[in-house]
């Protein structure tokens, strides 16, 4: 990750020092080799004051081969030039680009939930993405375009102040002209450019919307909606990049119209003295060239003052996210805890400002199974979350083996749970690659671990067996393999702590009955945390705790709860008599 502080003032000054500093060697010869290579023009302008003075004018026949020996020469080089310094610069232009995408997504993924609440994937994808790579393209139109540009046009009016400094201001008779439209064309690009990336990130954000939702589209009959909502954010981005390029613009055609009005007093001075006689035809052809040939690069360095606003409104955006401090530390405690008893004592949270936990306080003892049961709300899975740090409490404690979570480092801390929610997360990987995320596991102990979770009843069944793909969030799987995919990470994780959030409520009869058969296997001598709206499926825990409105309101075994007739055995009875119902 870049280094925090100090940093440089300026945008571009923590761009070199975060990234292009590392490269500057090979930007030092590229730097020589555009010197070379933007000297050539002027070099090929002050050639032709021999080649019209001595072999058009002065008919020295001897001079045509080692003039043009030179001429020919500086074409050579130009080239070669021109081949090298692309090479070298694309490929310091591709390693910033990587080792800032690699760095955004390290520093990103260690932000907490409030931060990804705000900025959906589309939208951190289009930073990632989207600002990295148009910092790329106006890099290769700066370094590449613009660092050769600039020498050439410096050399070039070089070579006109040496042919005749009164010519030279002739020639920039209009240039004033250019200082306040070119002031007032940077801001507005620059307010331009910012709306842009933050619409192309609403593009991406609808885009990802749409596309990971195409089933509630299609059921919903959305496409014409969703389509219409698109059109309207690309449209918007449509026309502000018109406008863009069209005030962008304005600064080239002015460089032209001053161009032209210089062209006019060089022929009106310098014409008259060549015809009196004052200086000779190779004199204004030389000076004539350079400025010929200076044209270009100046229309070209004048069009790039958009870019620069363009790149800086990325950068803008980058370094936003880098400036986001991550609010979830780790302790210093790298020790794994002595047992795996969990306590939450007066336990506060909020979310946005709306009370979840209002005191919440119970005690899950190690290698027992402990369920928690309540409504939609009460605030259950969100004791997982403070588990794994995942969010941090108000106040109030929460400790595992009697330390507070806050203490351990958070690889420590995380490597003692192994969660199995109802949405397990699989990735556009093989079954393996989903199993093992990553990890060396040996043949036996993987064999092991997916027969413990039933995997192996359906994927061995399978052409390509573990190496067949889940497809796009699991996709290619029905609800029960997938969590029987988790089931198995689960296993070869071999947590002391298993928490369990719904693992087998969407599942159907069948598929319920191999996930819980894993999911016992799996929570035998572990610490469990269980949630679970099927009442049926906790009756055996050692202790069931019931939560509402963040609060603990009752706690026991399942025959101590039902005999106590409480909140517990309230939600009994209306679950049992809607499922009889239903039945």
């Amino acid at each position: 990750m870049p280094p925090r502080a100090p940093r440089p003032r300026g945008l571009f000054g923590r761009l070199w020092r975060d990234y292009l500093r590392r490269y500057w060697p090979r930007m030092a010869l590229a730097t020589v080799l555009m010197v070379i290579e933007g000297s050539t023009l002027a070099v090929l302008s002050w050639m032709l004051k021999p080649l019209f003075d001595r072999v058009f004018v002065g008919r020295d026949e001897s001079a045509i081969w080692w003039v043009g020996g030179v001429i020919l020469a500086l074409f050579l080089i130009r080239a070669v030039t021109y081949v090298v310094t692309r090479a070298i610069l694309t490929s310091v232009q591709q390693g910033v680009a990587a080792r800032m995408q690699t760095d955004l997504l390290r520093h990103i993924l260690t932000l907490d939930g409030g931060f990804f609440q705000a900025n959906p994937p589309g939208a951190l994808i289009e930073r990632i993405q989207g600002d990295t790579l148009a910092i790329k393209s106006i890099w290769t139109t700066f370094i590449t375009g613009a660092g050769r540009d600039a020498i050439s046009l410096i050399a070039l009016f070089g070579v006109a102040v040496a042919t005749d400094p009164w010519w030279t201001a002739a020639a920039l008779v209009g240039a004033p002209l250019l200082i306040l439209p070119t002031a007032m064309v940077q801001r507005y690009i620059r307010r331009k450019a910012r709306a842009n990336r933050v619409a192309a990130s609403a593009r991406a954000t609808r885009l990802d919307e749409v596309l990971h939702g195409i089933g509630a589209v299609r059921l919903n009959r959305m496409e014409d909606y969703q389509t219409a909502r698109f059109a309207s954010v690309v449209g918007a981005i449509r026309n502000s990049e018109t406008k863009m390029s069209a005030v962008n613009a304005m600064i080239p055609a002015l460089i032209d119209v001053v161009t032209g009005l210089g062209f006019v007093g060089v022929l009106a001075l310098g014409g008259a003295q060549v015809t009196s006689g004052e200086r000779t035809v190779g004199e204004f052809m030389s000076f004539f060239t350079a400025l010929s040939l200076a044209f270009q690069p100046l229309r070209r360095l004048g069009g790039l003052a958009g870019g620069w606003q363009t790149a800086a409104a990325s950068l803008e955006r980058i370094y936003a996210i880098f400036d986001t401090p991550a609010t979830i530390l780790s302790g210093p405690r790298r020790e794994p805890p002595a047992d795996t008893t969990i306590r939450l004592q007066d336990v506060h949270l909020a979310y946005d400002g709306h009370p979840v936990l209002r005191g919440l306080s119970f005690t899950a003892d190690a290698g027992r199974t402990t369920a928690l049961v309540g409504p939609s709300g009460a605030g259950k899975s969100t004791v997982f979350n403070l588990l794994t740090r995942m969010v941090d409490p108000a106040s109030g404690q929460v400790t595992l083996g009697g330390v507070p979570v806050a203490q351990f480092d958070l690889a420590t801390l995380r490597d003692q749970f192994s969660v199995v929610s109802q949405d397990s997360a699989l990735f556009d990987e093989t079954l393996r690659e989903n199993i093992v995320l990553g990890g060396d596991v040996a043949p036996d102990r993987l064999r092991a671990a997916i027969t413990a979770a039933h995997v192996s009843d359906f994927a061995d069944g399978l052409p390509l067996g573990l190496d067949t793909p889940a497809g796009p969030r699991g996709s290619a799987l029905s609800g029960g393999q997938r969590q029987r995919i988790a089931i198995a990470r689960a296993l070869l994780r071999d947590a002391p702590v298993l928490l369990l959030d719904e693992a087998t409520s969407a599942l159907d009869a069948a598929s319920e009955r191999l996930v819980q058969k894993a999911l016992d296997e799996l929570s035998q001598g572990r610490t469990t945390l269980v949630i679970a709206h099927r009442l049926s499926t906790i009756r055996a825990a050692d202790r069931i705790v019931v939560i509402d409105a963040g609060r603990v309101v009752e706690e026991g075994t399942h025959d101590q709860l039902m005999t106590a007739n409480g909140a517990y055995a309230a939600l009994v009875r209306l679950q049992f008599g809607a499922e009889r119902k239903d039945g």
